[in-house]
Parts: structure tokens; sequence; C-alpha cells
């Protein structure tokens, strides 16, 4: 019943924050240092990468829906490998191939149920919008691997957008997150890029784990 659950979540709440700790101190961590995008080091992927593998690690926390969470966590992980190739200019590519690799884990997590084929029509508008006109400021080597990729985020939003909750907005701050920071690369420097970037994708990647944490008990140790 919903009482039963809304008392189960009250229940959980303390151990949730108690597991999902870990992540808010290394953004804050993040956050603080701030390591120059120059500063191209190990310490600086490190310190990028933390907090989305806190967030895999706080996955171990769940009961039940194993599937469900074990995909979220590939998705986490490879999302950090991406995380530590985009500090790497050279490692670029490699960085986009594995943040493809973490959307078709979060298409496999979605799923199809409900289908909501309505969303689909405006998502595909906006992503041909978008896309099509920063294609036209890519070397013409980045073409395929980012339209590629460019297809996948977009098929990524619409399940997210379909399943709701957490997962939907988290689907939005994650398209949010690439967008801007595909602009700010290859279009015109936005003001601020890299705070907006990476706010909104470390609270998509929370919003999106949050998920897993709906409706399962929760490890006491």
């Amino acid at each position: 019943s919903r009482p039963g659950q809304a008392g189960q979540l009250v229940g959980t709440q303390p151990r949730l924050c108690w597991w999902l700790s870990p992540f808010f101190l290394t953004c804050a961590v993040y956050f603080l240092l701030w390591i120059p995008e120059d500063q191209v080091s190990w310490v600086s992927a490190l310190v990028k990468c933390l907090p989305v593998l806190c967030l895999a690690a706080s996955l171990q926390a769940v009961r039940g829906g194993r599937g469900y969470h074990t995909r979220l966590q590939g998705a986490l992980l490879s999302s950090a490998v991406g995380d530590a190739c985009l500090i790497w200019p050279e490692a670029f590519l490699y960085g986009v191939a594995a943040f493809t690799m973490a959307h078709l884990l979060y298409l496999w997590a979605f799923g199809l149920t409900p289908l909501r084929p309505g969303l689909l029509l405006p998502v595909a508008l906006v992503s041909v919008l978008y896309y099509g006109l920063l294609l036209l400021h890519l070397p013409a080597s980045m073409v395929p691997a980012l339209a590629a990729y460019s297809l996948v985020l977009a098929s990524m939003l619409w399940r997210g957008l379909a399943r709701g909750g957490t997962v939907c907005w988290g689907a939005l701050l994650f398209t949010l997150s690439d967008s801007v920071l595909a602009w700010d690369t290859f279009v015109q420097p936005l003001p601020h890029a890299r705070q907006v970037v990476m706010t909104t994708y470390y609270a998509a990647q929370l919003l999106i784990t949050l998920s897993a944490f709906q409706s399962r008990r929760l490890k006491t140790t």
C-alpha cells in the first residue's frame, strides 16, 4: 500500500544518506579543489571520477532488483572511464565510446515499458536540430562517432522520460550537461560552462542511481 511504501521510504532514509555520503563528500572535494583543466594528471582524473565511482559502490546497498542495479553499476563504471578519458584531449574519442556504452546500459536498464511513443517525436526533433547544427562544427574524423553517440543519447533520453520519476530528471540533466559541453567545446565557449556541465552531470547520475533505491530494501551492513 502507499502508506506502507511511504513508511518504508522514511525508514530507509538514514541508511540511504549513509550510503550516499561518500558521493556528496567527493563532489565537495571536486568543486573545492577545482583543478584547472590544463593541469592534466591522474590525480585530476581520479578526483573527477570518484563521485561516480561512489555512486556505483552505493548500489551494493540495494537488495533485490539485481538485474536493474547491476546495469546501472555498469553504466556508472563506464561513465567513470569516460570521465578519465576526457581529461586527456587525445583520448576524447575513447571517452565518447565509454559514454556510449554507459547510455546503452542505461537503455537496457530502463527497458521499453511503458513504451510512450508520443515522447519519441519531440525528442527526435530537438536532437536532430541541435546535433545537426553541432555536426557542422566538428572535424570530419569525429562526425561518425559523435553522430552515433547523439543517437544513443537521444534514445536514452526517450526511455528515461518514459520511465518517469528520478530517472526522467536524470536523463534530462544528463542531456543538458552533454549539450553544454559539446557547444562549449566545438562551437563557442560559454561562460561558466565547466560548472554547469559538472553540476548537471553529477546531479543526473545521482538521480538515475536513486531510482534503484525506490521500493527496494537496503542492506543493514
